[in-house]
């Protein structure tokens, strides 16, 4: 197949790319390469995938239509959408960001998608769609008019782009709810490379609510087969919960993390910060029966596999 994936040297981009190189695809990349965490990562992600032959990568914006209509003049078999702004927090600070390149640079790409016939479209929603929904295990029934985060707000509006193409243009639209995605190669922003940071060169790490946070902690593997399950089903309109199934206390993730490293962590307790929640859990039900999707990597595992990268790449 020819399949483009956009973000493709962000975190979740740069495994689903290298997975799906490895399996003879030819794979055409769209990334930018902001800054907003270290552009180093991402080349270093980026080098990796051009050791494969059927790998290229325009170097463009999404929210630049006439960039990504050129992209799309030789046409896709399938679309991957990972392309976003994202930071839960960083969305309270620079809401014009979010609103250009999550929901204007979306459009973009499923509107390419539209005109060059493309019919299965896959692209990156958020267990943060949930915001304020109180019910666990979150289900993909639950109502999600609530969000507590703009970025939030726009994982949901991709939702109702999304539909609104399949129900017009009868696209194959496929919303993947991703829950506290984490493994080797992570944002340097997300918790866990905070925390290993923190541990690692005796620095000390903030734990916001006082620890009392709970979250379905989803390693990377695992959601890589989610996606590449929905490449090779097409679903009509749907969105699925990819997470663990498990809910996981913040102290036991930091508990393990100071095993690895053999290091006790020096601890700041912080009050709750704004448009965070205090515990995340997916119902995978769905996705089982559709995608026959089996997480199989829990946070012990998943956690000795980073600290592992972490080592090596750092040179900890």
């Amino acid at each position: 197949m020819r399949i483009l994936v956009t973000g493709s040297a962000g975190f979740i981009g740069f495994h689903l790319s290298r997975r799906l190189l490895a399996e003879g695809h030819t794979v055409v990349g769209v990334d930018n390469f902001n800054n907003y965490y270290d552009v180093k990562l991402k080349r270093d992600r980026d080098k990796i995938l051009h050791r494969f032959k059927n790998f290229t990568v325009n170097e463009n914006d999404i929210c630049k239509l006439d960039d990504m209509k050129r992209v799309f003049s030789d046409g896709f078999d399938a679309v991957v959408n990972l392309a976003a702004q994202a930071g839960v927090r960083y969305s309270i600070e620079n809401p014009h960001t979010f609103i250009q390149t999550n929901i204007a640079g979306f459009t973009n790409i499923i509107d390419c998608a539209k005109e060059a016939g493309v019919k299965n479209f896959i692209y990156a929603s958020s267990s943060s769609v949930y915001g304020k929904h109180s019910l666990q295990p979150s289900n993909e029934e639950h109502n999600i008019m609530s969000p507590r985060s703009l970025y939030a707000a726009t994982k949901i509006s991709n939702e109702a782009i999304a539909f609104s193409y399949h129900d017009l243009f009868d696209m194959n639209c496929a919303g993947l709810r991703f829950f506290t995605v984490y493994g080797p190669w992570g944002r340097p922003d997300m918790a866990l490379q905070l925390f290993a940071d923190g541990i690692s060169q005796n620095h000390r790490i903030d734990i916001f609510n006082h620890g009392d946070m709970y979250r379905d902690f989803t390693y990377i593997d695992d959601i890589i087969e989610g996606i590449v399950s929905c490449i090779y089903r097409q679903c009509g309109f749907q969105v699925f919960n990819l997470g663990s199934g498990a809910k996981v206390p913040l102290t036991k993730y930091i508990s393990v993390l100071e095993k690895e490293f053999n290091k006790v962590a020096q601890k700041r307790l912080l009050p709750m910060q704004p448009g965070d929640v205090r515990e995340s859990l997916a119902d995978i039900s769905k996705a089982k029966g559709w995608l026959n999707y089996k997480p199989t990597v829990y946070v012990e595992e998943g956690i000795k596999r980073y600290v592992k990268w972490y080592k090596e790449y750092y040179g900890v």
